[in-house]
């Protein structure tokens, strides 16, 4: 190739580079406003959520019951959540589960899975259900341990 052609490939080259780099949208940044709710989110449910699930459990315990805390709060990926599962200590006794989970459209919903115990049906199923959504920052411990003390007794009930 000549000087002359190579200089002229060269001039090509840089003018569609830089008609490239004006036309090229900026690379997309994560929805900062989503993230910073999804971590404020994360924050709610280790301040409020978390401490009234710990002393349900310290209590359901104490009377025999097997109970634990599924604490997804910390992750990068996905919805933080909370949740509480117990098993009365009855006979074919499941365990059942209360999820306190951020939901971006609503702020943070409840939804329970009360299991029948085995013994007392040939086909285990569950029913899920959503018993309460509430805005973040409307959620309170009271209300945390209503929906709590309602999934207890629903538990105790179909046990």
């Amino acid at each position: 190739m000549t000087d002359k052609t190579m200089a002229k490939l060269r001039s090509l080259l840089k003018t569609y580079q830089e008609r490239a780099a004006k036309a090229q949208p900026q690379p997309k940044t994560v929805d900062e406003e989503g993230e910073r709710r999804r971590e404020e989110c994360g924050e709610r449910l280790q301040q409020v959520v978390l401490p009234v699930l710990q002393a349900f459990v310290a209590e359901l315990r104490s009377g025999g019951h097997g109970a634990l805390i599924e604490d997804h709060t910390e992750g990068i990926d996905g919805y933080p959540s909370v949740g509480l599962a117990f098993a009365p200590r009855s006979q074919g006794a499941l365990a059942s589960v209360l999820t306190f989970r951020y939901d971006p459209r609503r702020g943070i919903a409840v939804q329970r899975d009360v299991k029948p115990p085995a013994t007392r049906a040939r086909l285990v199923t569950s029913s899920h259900d959503r018993i309460g959504t509430m805005t973040v920052d409307a959620i309170t411990a009271e209300w945390v341990e209503t929906k709590t003390l309602s999934f207890v007794e629903a538990v105790l009930k179909a046990n």
